[in-house]
């Protein structure tokens, strides 16, 4: 059986609810990720003994942060603890396609990688892995600054 008998069999709105799923995941709005704006004019503070930061009390820990710019409310920036210990941050927005899934992760002495297509960065935002087929741009990162358990993100 072809895959349109199989759909016209179930009827329309069996047929429906098995592929909306797939149209709107594969969809790349702005809402899903694909194409979001890097954040600029970023300047705010997390609380590190927050329930919401404890991520960062361990090496190789991190959080998303929705910072005082993000669009719709939606999270726009990665805070780290690197294997050293410091607290690092970047966007969570990648250069090579701007999808909003850039995470810390412990490898290679501690770098930023993207989930999507693989682009993997410095903890100083440098590309890692350039090639044709992954054409990221450096990924942008903020200035830290610590006061008690009061971390500082800003541009």
């Amino acid at each position: 059986m072809e895959r349109k008998d199989f759909l016209r069999s179930l009827g329309a709105g069996a047929a429906f609810a098995l592929t909306f799923p797939c149209v709107n995941g594969c969809s790349k709005d702005a809402e899903d990720g694909g194409d979001r704006e890097i954040p600029s004019g970023v300047d705010f503070t997390v609380d590190l003994a927050s329930s919401k930061a404890a991520a960062l009390a361990n090496n190789g820990g991190f959080i998303e942060v929705a910072s005082n710019v993000s669009m719709n409310g939606l999270t726009d920036i990665v805070v780290a603890r690197n294997l050293a210990g410091n607290l690092v941050a970047a966007s969570l927005i990648c250069s090579h396609q701007g999808y909003a899934e850039v995470e810390f992760v412990e490898r290679d002495g501690g770098i930023f990688e993207c989930n999507v297509h693989g682009s993997r960065f410095g903890q100083d935002g440098t590309p890692l892995n350039q090639v044709d087929s992954n054409p990221a741009k450096a990924l942008k990162v903020f200035s830290t600054e610590l006061n008690g358990e009061t971390l500082r993100v800003f541009e």
